[in-house]
């Protein structure tokens, strides 16, 4: 499978996403015009570190999910992210101690567990694997939700051709960029988005920025 691993683009692919929005999208090629290039690296981690890190990320502000990260990791002393047999063997009222919600301590244990039980696909496994067949095989994990796999497509695995439909800051990207008075629902937003592919990733990175950068 191919994947976005390089911090930012080479000048040879953004003149290709430049051709493919102009000719499939001039409002999303003004956006990247706008915008500049592209900043974007897959960080590779484990995916039982990784899946867990997108745990403690939902449905919260990225400064208080990275405070809550890193209490998290203060738990298991100085150094690597914890194995998933420690996160196992640590007691529910510590794991709460680091800002976790009870059903978050739940779903970081489903996923460890996963890890323990060799359940897990490595990262040489996923690159072998189809976009929809690692969603198929992490949503069965207590509190991995679509979302949740999506992230760790995007940003663990550098995949090029994922859309995070229901991810409220792409809608309220796409919202501010195409002038609309109200959100896009998610299935319309889909399928919208068909225009982009193969290069959806690039598009739902741009209206992340959007948000950023153009929200009055």
């Amino acid at each position: 499978m191919t994947s976005l691993r390089q911090s930012t683009y080479p000048q040879s692919m953004l003149a290709t996403l430049a051709q493919h929005f102009a000719q499939t999208d001039p409002i999303m090629a003004g956006l990247i015009a706008r915008i500049g290039p592209i900043t974007l690296q897959a960080r590779r981690l484990p995916p039982c570190q990784s899946l867990i890190q997108s745990v403690i990320y939902q449905q919260l502000s990225g400064k208080a999910a990275e405070t809550i990260l890193n209490r998290f990791r203060a738990l298991f002393g100085a150094g690597r992210f914890p194995k998933p047999e420690a996160v196992l063997a640590e007691t529910t009222g510590c794991l709460r101690s680091a800002g976790l919600s009870s059903a978050k301590v739940d779903y970081v244990r489903a996923v460890a567990a996963q890890a323990v039980a060799g359940a897990l696909p490595t990262l040489a496994q996923c690159d072998r694997l189809t976009d929809a067949e690692i969603v198929e095989r992490l949503i069965t994990i207590k509190g991995v939700g679509r979302w949740t796999v999506e992230m760790f497509l995007i940003f663990n695995l550098g995949r090029p051709d994922v859309l995070p439909g229901h991810d409220l800051g792409v809608r309220r990207g796409f919202q501010i960029t195409y002038d609309k008075r109200k959100l896009p629902e998610p299935e319309a937003l889909e399928r919208f988005g068909v225009r982009w592919q193969p290069h959806r990733t690039t598009a739902a990175w741009y209206l992340w920025r959007a948000v950023d950068t153009l929200q009055k």
